[in-house]
């Protein structure tokens, strides 16, 4: 892959469909397990999106891995979230990015650590999501954060945001994804999503009026045990009650599940600009959702 061509920008920026997928960075010091599920997708996604400190669990750091990825050919997504750093390790993490040759982001506030195993933590919090697009623009525009200009020229850092469509407070999210795309988001991945109807009000209303293309989260069902957990656990799930009912009828559910996954993808192709695809624990089925979509990514121009 050549370093700063980025094809999830290309596809994007050119109205195409993109599709993303996501994996989750070793609990230790050991790459080989993440890579062996990542090079799989390897030509089958526009990019590959490595999680940052999620749920506030420890794991190996996002730009480790994402630089792993470029050497392997696939073209990451660096996640960033403010929670445990201050503004100037922020500032630190996105040049190094870009030198690394890492270029697309999400830029996140984090997940509190009273959600993860070491809650006794104390987090930074210092920027939070649209103060980091802010300072990510910034970079693009070569300004040093203290005075003057960055003595080597402006980054080119391709950010995005994240977002709920199926937030109880439309004008929280509203207001929310506004402040986002003013601080320079450049495309939006939502959070697992499960209403059709709540994605194209969202697509309709708020992101498409302002020139965001979104990515629509697709996560990977295991049983229904699994789903019912996840609407418990995870801010946000609303895992609708004939999902649960399908999973649980179904005589080999982990298969079911590869099908609903599958169905959204197709479902949601006519509604957003591109899927973000999540299978925790289970990144290995991706293409097996891909498959069963029919959906084959189209390259960049």
């Amino acid at each position: 892959m050549v370093q700063g061509v980025l094809q999830l920008q290309q596809v994007l920026e050119a109205g195409g469909f993109a599709v993303t997928a996501e994996v989750m960075p070793p609990r230790g010091g050991d790459l080989a397990a993440t890579l062996a599920v990542a090079r799989p997708l390897r030509g089958l996604v526009h990019a590959v999106n490595v999680t940052d400190g999620s749920r506030a669990v420890m794991r190996m750091c996002s730009m480790a891995v994402c630089r792993r990825l470029l050497d392997e050919g696939i073209e990451p997504v660096l996640q960033l979230a403010c929670r445990d750093r201050n503004r100037i390790a922020l500032q630190a993490d996105l040049l190094g990015a870009h030198a690394l040759g890492i270029r697309n982001l999400l830029c996140l506030t984090g997940d509190p650590v009273r959600a993860g195993d070491q809650p006794a933590c104390r987090p930074v919090n210092e920027l939070e999501a649209v103060r980091l697009l802010q300072q990510v623009t910034a970079f693009n525009q070569g300004l040093d954060p203290v005075s003057g200009l960055l003595p080597d020229g402006p980054t080119s850092l391709f950010p995005g945001a994240a977002a709920d469509p199926q937030s109880p407070s439309w004008s929280g999210l509203q207001a929310r994804i506004q402040r986002k795309q003013a601080a320079g988001a450049r495309f939006v991945q939502t959070q697992m999503v499960m209403d059709a109807e709540a994605l194209r009000r969202f697509v309709g209303d708020l992101a498409g009026p302002l020139g965001l293309p979104v990515l629509a989260g697709v996560f990977l069902l295991k049983s229904a045990r699994n789903a019912l957990f996840i609407n418990r656990v995870v801010p946000g799930a609303r895992i609708p009650q004939a999902v649960i009912d399908r999973l649980a009828a179904a005589s080999n559910p982990a298969d079911e599940g590869i099908t609903i996954a599958a169905e959204q993808v197709t479902c949601y192709r006519s509604i957003a600009q591109g899927v973000h695809l999540m299978a925790v624990k289970a990144e290995e089925r991706i293409p097996l959702i891909l498959e069963r979509s029919g959906l084959v990514i189209s390259p960049g121009p």
